[in-house]
């Protein structure tokens, strides 16, 4: 299943892929691409869809506490 988030804030490639490792890392998601120029969070996962939501608008808020993320 794909899920797609916008995720304003981010401030630079580095923390992008910090994010993308960190999401990478969950159960559930087999895939996670964060695009830092279009801020757009692209995953391919196989768990619950709501609990990896939350899990990963932890991790994006953990590390940019600036963050907006909002549902595509």
């Amino acid at each position: 299943m794909k899920m797609v988030m916008k995720v304003e804030g981010v401030c630079c490639p580095n923390c992008a892929d910090k994010i993308e490792r960190k999401i990478s890392s969950l159960n559930g998601v087999d895939s996670a691409t964060l695009a830092y120029m279009t801020q757009k969070l692209t995953l391919e996962i196989s768990g619950d869809p709501e609990s990896i939501s939350n899990d990963v608008e932890k991790i994006i808020l953990k590390t940019v506490s600036k963050a907006k993320i909002t549902k595509v």
